[in-house]
Parts: C-alpha cells; sequence; structure tokens
C-alpha cells in the first residue's frame, strides 16, 4: 500500500478523499466506497498500489478506442476496486472483489516493471482499465510518468467520475480515453451505479478542452437506458457541448452479475441510437458487441 496523494485530514482523526466525486469522509480503520482507500491512524492509504490483478495486451480497439492509434496492440493493466457499483458490471469479480473490507488480491509488479513489459511487446501505449483507474491513481499516475519519459502513450479507460483535482494531476500524462457515459441526468447514475451524471458531463468536457483524445461509450441496457428521448440528450450532449467528431460507442448489453434477467439489447435498439447520433451529426458512430 502507499499514501495516498489526493485527501485531507479532518477533526477527530477523519480524512476526506479527494480523488473521486464521492469525496468520501473516512473514520479510521474504515474505507471509502471503492472498497480500496483506507484511513489508518489518521493517513489514507492506496491498498491496491502496486497490486496487478489483470495484465494483458489487447487490440487497441478493444478498449475501445478506434481512432486514437488504430491497428495497434496496447498493454493493459488494473488493481482491484472502482467507485461505482453498476448493476450490469461485466468485470464485478475485479471491481467489486475488495468490498466492504475485504483482501486486497493482486501480484506485484511495479510501475517500472509495466513500462518495461509494454517496450519488450512492442506496445506503443499502456491502457489503465478493466477496473476504474481513478481508484489506483497513484498506481497509474508513477506509471504514465516513466511511460510518457519513455514514448509511451497513455490511456484511461474510465467512468469519468474522477474528481478535478484527479484530472490536473493525470492530464499533463495523459494522451486519450475511453469514458463511459451512461445516460443522461435522469436518475440512471443513481439508481443502477451509485454516482450523478453532472461530474461526468463535467469531466468530459474537461478532458475535450484539454486535447486529451476522448472517445465515449454508452452501453444501452433494456430498461435503463435504451428509450429514444434518453439516446437523444446523449446524442445533443456529444455534438453541441463536445464536438462531432468524438466517436460514439453505442454498445450491446449481454447479461451479467445483478442484471443475469435482463435481455439482450434488441438490435433495433442500437439501429435507433445510431440513427440518433447520425441526426445530431456525429460523425464517428460505432455500433459494438454485435
Amino acid at each position: 500500500m502507499k499514501e495516498a496523494i489526493l485527501y485531507h485530514k479532518k477533526e477527530n482523526g477523519n480524512v476526506q478523499c479527494v480523488v473521486c466525486n464521492h469525496r468520501c469522509t473516512i473514520a479510521d480503520g474504515k474505507r471509502g466506497i471503492c472498497g480500496v482507500r483506507e484511513n489508518i491512524a489518521g493517513k489514507l492509504y492506496a491498498l491496491n498500489y502496486g497490486k496487478a490483478i489483470a495484465v494483458h495486451i489487447d487490440p487497441i480497439e478493444k478498449k475501445p478506442l478506434y481512432h486514437f492509434l488504430p491497428g495497434t496492440k496496447t498493454y493493459s493493466f488494473a488493481a482491484v476496486g472502482c467507485n461505482f457499483r453498476c448493476s450490469w458490471c461485466q468485470n464485478w469479480e475485479i471491481s467489486q472483489s475488495p468490498k466492504p473490507n475485504k483482501p486486497i488480491e493482486g501480484i506485484d509488479i511495479s510501475p517500472a516493471e509495466h513500462v518495461k513489459r509494454a517496450l519488450e511487446y512492442v506496445c506503443p501505449s499502456i491502457s489503465y482499465t478493466y477496473s476504474e483507474p481513478t481508484i489506483f491513481v497513484e498506481y497509474a499516475l508513477e506509471t504514465m510518468k516513466l511511460a510518457k519519459e519513455k514514448g509511451l502513450k497513455n490511456i484511461w479507460v474510465t467512468n469519468g467520475y474522477m474528481s478535478r483535482e484527479t484530472l490536473d494531476a493525470i492530464t499533463p500524462s495523459l494522451d486519450a480515453a475511453n469514458v463511459d457515459y451512461k445516460g443522461p441526468n435522469d436518475g440512471v447514475y443513481e439508481k443502477y451505479c451509485g454516482g450523478k451524471a453532472e461530474p461526468i458531463m463535467e469531466n468530459l468536457k474537461y478532458l475535450h478542452a484539454a486535447g486529451v483524445h476522448i472517445e465515449i461509450t454508452t452501453l444501452i441496457v433494456p430498461g435503463v437506458n435504451d428509450k429514444a428521448g434518453q439516446l437523444e440528450k446523449i446524442a445533443q450532449f456529444i455534438g453541441t457541448e463536445l464536438s462531432r467528431d468524438v466517436p460514439w460507442h453505442v454498445t450491446r448489453f449481454f447479461p451479467n452479475w445483478k442484471m443475469m434477467d435482463a435481455e439482450i439489447t434488441p438490435l433495433e435498439t442500437l439501429e435507433m441510437a445510431e440513427k440518433i447520433g447520425e441526426e445530431a451529426g456525429i460523425k464517428h458512430i460505432h455500433v459494438g458487441n454485435v
């Protein structure tokens, strides 16, 4: 573990984590919502620092990124934990495994070793992915800085719920991001994920203004965010608040975790989303998982 880089000490031994927009106030001996940041005697520690739970070499299109280093491989890794609890999470075994107070799984791999491996396997980029990189920001950021020194690109695959403090810390070393944007401000995040839409929308605008290459993914879940009005709001936000050049991935849902009884997204719904995106002027729309 490692002392966290983004927190404030409070009264009575409490600390406030500011790594994401939950901004958890954590009592001594307790953890935050993510399950991996713990107050130990008045100091906040990232329990998952240096512990990789998944390491792979992926096609960059799997992230999905279709317009950044296309056709290349990306060295990808994760640590356990997540600041969301999305009911359909496909990686729930690692994202939710530390909650509420369970052991931190993973094998010890240093930031320098990740960079060394990426170079050995001739990967031009490193992706921080599979779980939520915000909650292993100390581990990610050290790797990002070393990667940048070696000429590698850095990619985050993220739910976009990081704090402004985290964005300020990572953006100088961040080249690209795929951000999950699950729905407009209509209660989807509160009900199914444990968050809010507005901070993600603001962070998307921040990343776009900072010149980071962004692509947006919307997993379309039947009965959750598959109505025409919801998809229109997403498309309008991308087209007007960001840019019509920002790619939009509309992705098919398959039952997982707490939604095993839900139906697979009908192809007609994906086609409707694609048409809505086209009508909003979005230039690059990609239908996935079909």
